[in-house]
């Protein structure tokens, strides 16, 4: 599989490529990276893409912020009073916040912002089936009434994955959460340059001025002081993965996100680079089934896929033969979290027999029906996987539809709960971080709410049942308990297809420091 053959060299890399970087650039501190994907979405709580979030995390800030020992750290906010048994929470803002538009952030921004956020993100949905009501007393506090205790709701507003509780004005927060709002307006480090954006090639950001960092403490994933170190970020979007690669060892770009496999290499090699792994809890691969129409819509035609699919295969097309890299033999919590066990791991560890599949889909009542997966072929690692597992499809005589696409049209197309014939599809491949996968509280995947659930929609009232006693645990023995069993109905409902662990490497010029660990992150990274 030749994945630097999918595509020729973009417009972006040859136009960067021609042009020298010129000094002026150094004196104006720009960092110029390239992201794993072009950014076609702007809006973080319309769509669940990583690359969404990180632009995200370069506009908005959040009220809490996840340190990298995962705990939730007091962010916009100087800190809050617990009363009434719990029920009651009152967070107070720090003083001097202000949206780029000049405007001070005050409650009710915060208030429109959990709201927009809450109606659509899994964990979000969890806090708002308990809160009463969400108030602003004044312009900087928040009062939240609570039907019952919620001690985690600062870990819910400070998480990393998608979706995130980004605080924006009132106005754009207002707004459908369906809809993706297209004015970026936050009160990060960075503004979005709107007139610089184009679309497929480059968004750029600038360094926001009015910004008021956290006083004291060490910058931590999403925790402590947010340092703009540079004046300008450029995302530049280069498709082709050996035009990137030649973009770095040229000093054209300072960061790549996803260098491919194949290329690292020479890049491990190459003068004045590093390459590194900034995620400790890796990526967690998966084929998600859209459960709403057939053949997916049948559990046993989805069981039937576990005995096929081989995750050695697929992390071996992701992240190449290094085992350091990846591993397989990973189910539907985090291997090494508290949640996981090895419960039912048989159906994904035992010798693959394609054989067995084809008569279990056969038993189940397949009737030959068309499959469309989704193929992103800009997006290395997902489309990667999408080869891999559209192979298997195939061994398994599937009537496979194989839609190759670009990033941001599959995004688009998640949402689409139509046919494949109008405009849907049958099953896409993806991956979300490690840390997303600890627990039922942020596992966006594992949800079986139906039409409430993320894209693929799936249906389980048993794994909502252990989901809902998770959230009401209290003792490290019961969440193991609840880990074993929703393990054990995840390989019953099968809401998604477990397609391996993978430690995705970042390349960057070595004299760019204080990079954090976690996720691209565009604070307190600096040159020299």
């Amino acid at each position: 599989m030749q994945r630097r053959d999918l595509l020729r060299t973009s417009a972006a890399g040859a136009a960067l490529l021609a042009a020298p970087r010129l000094p002026a650039a150094q004196e104006q501190r720009v960092l110029r990276f390239v992201p794993q994907a072009d950014l076609a979405i702007l809006d973080p709580i319309t769509t669940t893409g990583f690359v969404t979030r990180n632009h995200a995390f370069l506009v908005f800030d959040t009220l809490y912020g996840w340190d990298d020992a995962y705990r939730a750290q007091p962010q916009m906010v100087e800190g809050h009073v617990i009363e009434d048994d719990g029920r009651t929470w009152v967070m107070t803002l720090r003083e001097g916040l202000r949206f780029h538009d000049g405007e001070p952030v005050r409650a009710r921004d915060v208030v429109a912002s959990v709201k927009r956020w809450g109606a659509r993100d899994q964990f979000g949905l969890a806090v708002m089936a308990v809160v009463e009501e969400i108030a602003a007393p004044s312009d900087r506090v928040v009062r939240w009434r609570l039907r019952r205790p919620f001690p985690m709701l600062p870990d819910a507003l400070g998480k990393p994955g998608a979706n995130v509780a980004f605080i924006m004005p009132e106005r754009l927060a207002s707004t459908d959460p369906a809809l993706p709002i297209s004015e970026m307006v936050g009160s990060g480090p960075y503004r979005f340059l709107a007139s610089e954006r184009v679309p497929g090639s480059r968004a750029v950001y600038a360094k926001f001025d009015g910004y008021v960092p956290r006083p004291g403490g060490t910058a931590s994933l999403l925790a402590g002081p947010k340092l703009a170190q540079f004046d300008r970020v450029e995302w530049l979007t280069i498709p082709d993965a050996s035009t990137a690669a030649a973009a770095l060892r040229r000093n054209e770009v300072d960061w790549w996100e996803q260098p491919t496999s194949d290329l690292l290499p020479t890049l491990r090699r190459a003068r004045g680079l590093k390459v590194e792994v900034l995620d400790p809890t890796g990526a967690i691969g998966m084929l998600r089934p859209n459960h709403l129409h057939p053949p997916f819509d049948n559990p046993a035609i989805r069981r039937a896929l576990l005995g096929a699919i081989n995750q050695a295969d697929v992390m071996t097309a992701v992240a190449g033969t290094d085992r350091a890299l990846w591993r397989d033999g990973v189910g539907f919590f985090t291997p090494g979290s508290l949640m996981a066990s090895e419960e039912g791991m048989e159906a994904l560890t035992r010798p693959r027999d394609i054989a067995a599949s084809r008569r279990a889909l056969e038993q189940a009542g397949h009737k030959g029906e068309k499959v469309l997966l989704m193929a992103p072929t800009d997006f290395p690692a997902i489309n990667a996987m999408s080869e891999v597992v559209a192979d298997t499809f195939r061994q398994l005589g599937l009537n496979l539809d194989y839609a190759a696409m670009d990033w941001g049209s599959a995004l688009r197309r998640q949402a689409n709960r139509e046919l494949p014939e109008r405009g849907g599809y049958n099953a896409f491949c993806t991956y979300t971080a490690g840390v997303n996968q600890f627990n039922p509280a942020a596992h966006n995947f594992i949800r079986g709410s139906g039409l409430s659930a993320t894209f693929g929609w799936s249906t389980s009232p048993r794994l909502e049942e252990l989901r809902n006693e998770w959230l009401q645990s209290d003792s490290d023995d019961a969440r193991r308990r609840i880990g074993r069993e929703m393990q054990r109905q995840a390989f019953l409902d099968v809401p998604y297809v477990p397609l391996g662990q993978f430690y995705q490497p970042t390349a960057f010029r070595e004299d760019l420091t204080g990079m954090l660990k976690g996720l691209p992150l565009f604070w307190n990274i600096r040159r020299g």
